[in-house]
């Protein structure tokens, strides 16, 4: 894949760019490529990465310029986005596995690494300066590393600016109830502008919360954790089935009646699109949300106003709840190489490239991406600030093995109990039950020293308000 010369002229403009703001990336990045051509073998001339569909636009000029310096041709097998991690397993299990480097979803790292399907870095790191990121939590387990971070997923709000800012609403709202409109603070706030702005007969809703079984867990996490209550107790005791944990799942299952009404079958990328074409209040999402919010030609595009998750007994909950991480298969042909590859990758002046993207939804992780121009004009400013914000005090995803199967579990009961099929006491008292069991089978003993490291991971902001119910 030869570079053409736009390509050139692109690339030497990021490594100028780079290269002035922090020269020392400059000569880390030349160690890497020294590194990988000293021991490079004949036959070494292709690294295969398996990576989630939609990040080609990202990928493809790293690897581009990769390949002009190196001479190993880079290779994408793509999967689908929301079951890259689940093919890794089984590829594994059914000894399949055919490419080098891998691009899992960061949540999934620890079940990846529990069943023997990624290995450390340790082996590689000696003597190369490795790349750095916001955030990297989901990145090590047991005190080893196991992947680079290449997509800053703190999950934001978005707000219709324009209706918040509207005189006459204004008033209407503040004659209802008693208190200026606003951005919310928090889930309950929320919840009643959803409904106040809900109005199904003049095709305008609330709000475009994913409802979709894929995405149900997030919102309850953030919910559980606004009202100060840790999912586990010390012992690994589920707390989601006492009063506080059933508090929230009622509360999410009223929000859901001021919804648009695709809310219970709209993908991610469905979501996207809805929301941008129609008269919705607010909706949930990510930095490849903005992407395409602020696309040119986008009805929302200069409407929108942006913030943190909503808090309760917790201020404001930021919450790292996606990503992506360059990962290396304990079966890859040439490990040492993938290992590299992925330094090179996340390095700034690479990853600088990628998240620059408008087609790719790598979203920005270093301190450098946010100071790019190109950059900040692809999402904005305004939303570039609240997304460092919330990148930098973000709490963890349950980065723990059987993050899997503890989130199919709630996922499934909590589809039951949004559904009308069982009361939200029972379905969290059922999603319990199989945690224990599920702990039990991993070994409870491990999973409650993990557990406990895991939670010295949260910011303190956050963690000194939680409780174990």
């Amino acid at each position: 894949m030869p570079l053409n010369r736009r390509s050139f002229v692109t690339l030497g403009a990021v490594f100028a760019a780079t290269a002035a703001m922090r020269p020392a990336w400059a000569m880390s990045s030349k160690q890497i490529l020294d590194r990988i051509l000293a021991i490079k073998k004949p036959q070494d001339n292709q690294i295969k990465i398996l990576i989630p569909n939609g990040s080609q636009a990202n990928i493809d000029p790293v690897a581009k310029a990769f390949e002009t310096q190196t001479g190993i041709a880079i290779t994408l097998v793509v999967a689908s986005v929301d079951d890259i991690n689940n093919r890794m397993v089984v590829e594994h299990l059914a000894n399949r596995t055919n490419y080098d480097l891998a691009l899992p979803a960061t949540f999934g790292l620890p079940d990846l690494v529990s069943k023997g399907i990624i290995r450390s870095f340790s082996p590689f790191q000696q003597g190369v300066s490795e790349p750095t990121s916001l955030y990297d939590l989901g990145d090590t387990f047991e005190g080893e590393r196991y992947g680079y971070q290449t997509d800053g997923d703190a999950y934001l709000m978005f707000y219709r600016k324009d209706w918040l800012s509207d005189p006459d609403i204004q008033n209407r709202y503040a004659d209802r109830f008693g208190v200026p409109l606003a951005v919310p603070a928090t889930w309950a706030e929320l919840d009643r502008q959803m409904s106040f702005f809900h109005a199904p007969d003049e095709n305008r809703y609330g709000g475009a919360l994913f409802r979709t079984p894929g995405y149900l867990a997030w919102e309850y996490w953030a919910r559980l954790h606004a009202k100060g209550v840790w999912p586990f107790a010390d012992d690994m005791t589920p707390v989601i089935d006492t009063a506080t944990g059933v508090q929230a799942l009622d509360e999410m299952k009223r929000a859901s009646e001021h919804l648009y009404p695709y809310a219970q079958s709209a993908g991610l990328f469905d979501n996207w699109r809805l929301f941008s074409e129609g008269d919705v209040y607010c909706n949930i999402g990510w930095g490849g949300s903005q992407k395409y919010f602020n696309r040119a030609l986008s009805p929302v595009k200069g409407k929108l106003t942006y913030a943190q998750l909503p808090g309760g007994v917790v201020d404001q909950v930021p919450y790292f709840n996606w990503g992506w991480s360059y990962v290396v298969p304990s079966v890859s042909r040439v490990p040492e190489l993938a290992y590299l590859y992925a330094c090179y990758a996340t390095l700034p002046e690479q990853s600088t490239l990628a998240v620059r993207q408008r087609d790719g939804y790598f979203d920005p992780f270093t301190e450098e991406h946010y100071q790019d121009a190109v950059i900040r004009q692809t999402y904005s400013p305004d939303f570039l600030d609240v997304h460092r914000k919330a990148l930098q005090g973000a709490m963890p995803d349950l980065y723990l093995p059987g993050r899997g199967e503890y989130m199919s579990s709630l996922t499934r009961w909590l589809s039951s109990a949004l559904n009308n099929e069982v009361p939200s006491a029972t379905a969290l008292s059922r999603a319990a039950g199989e945690w224990q069991l599920i702990t039990r089978d991993i070994g409870t003993d491990q999973q409650i020293k993990r557990w406990q490291r895991l939670k010295s991971l949260y910011p303190e902001a956050i963690a000194i308000k939680l409780t174990n119910g």
